[in-house]
């Protein structure tokens, strides 16, 4: 049953993906592009977890970890520019 669940929410992540990604190819303005791209690494991290749960392999959440605090920043350089054009 938690693998049938697993599949499935693995599923809705890779179809997230691909709306956030038409969203980060047709935006119709930076902004929107920003956020599609911080949509893609909202979704990115369960598919790691998922990847990791699924693998058996603890490093993985350790690599989910890093990308969330790494793309966390760069969302927030991202807005600083469009915010403040620097």
């Amino acid at each position: 049953m938690v693998d049938l669940l697993l599949k499935a929410a693995l599923q809705f992540a890779g179809l997230a993906i691909l709306l956030g990604t038409w969203r980060l190819l047709k935006g119709p303005d930076a902004p929107n592009r920003v956020v599609a791209l911080d949509v893609l690494t909202l979704v990115t991290m369960p598919l790691l977890v998922g990847l990791a749960i699924m693998a058996d392999r603890v490093i993985y959440l350790d690599v989910a970890l890093v990308y969330a605090v790494l793309a966390f920043l760069g969302v927030l350089a991202l807005a600083r520019y469009y915010d403040r054009g620097i």
